[in-house]
């Protein structure tokens, strides 16, 4: 779906919204919280978290062994490949609601109400872990200047805190096996691996 979308097509999921992708009462226990910075416009296309086709997420979780099997977010997450996340523990949220082209495009205010609601949906769905995919949002998000990536020495809510790298094809340096590498740290913390 979303690989034939014109930029005009996709500017218009400008300041759209995606949900979180939680278990419901009853649900699955939640392990591990993922938290984006916020949706960019192709995921806000297909309503599938970390959904850009140069996003590295699935295919480091993937190699990771945190979900055992491929998915393409691009063209959209099946229904079968949520409920394979939330059988596994998983979960996904993001700091900021709305959908932009890039983070950046974000106010030091959003990502501060962001963190903010990140505690509230922790205090409210407790998984033991929470991985923020992202340091400098994070830092922005929480005021915490000098913090730097894996665990973190204060917990969230009452759960383990990470922060990880940003799976974006924008963060050039990283790659599916240090992505892997960094994500497989926390699902470990989790029990999910």
């Amino acid at each position: 779906m979303a690989a034939r979308l014109t930029r005009a097509q996709l500017e218009s999921y400008r300041d759209a919204e995606v949900p979180d992708l939680l278990p419901g009462a009853g649900g699955p226990v939640l392990r591990l919280l993922f938290v984006g910075i916020n949706p960019g416009l192709w995921t806000a296309a297909t309503q599938t978290h970390f959904a850009h086709p140069g996003n590295r997420f699935y295919p480091a979780l993937a190699r990771a062994g945190v979900i055992e099997r491929a998915i393409d977010p691009g063209a959209g997450m099946s229904e079968e490949d949520r409920a394979h996340l939330l059988q596994r523990g998983i979960g996904i949220t993001n700091l900021a609601r709305r959908a932009t082209a890039r983070a950046d495009e974000l106010t030091a205010e959003e990502l501060r109400e962001g963190g903010r609601r990140l505690v509230r949906t922790v205090r409210e769905t407790r998984p033991a872990v929470v991985a923020v995919a992202g340091v400098t949002a994070y830092r922005s998000a929480f005021g915490v200047r000098g913090a730097r990536q894996g665990p973190q020495p204060e917990d969230l809510a009452g759960a383990r805190l990470w922060v990880v790298p940003n799976p974006s094809g924008l963060n050039a340096h990283e790659t599916v096996d240090s992505l892997a590498r960094a994500y497989a740290e926390p699902a470990r913390a989790a029990g999910v691996l």
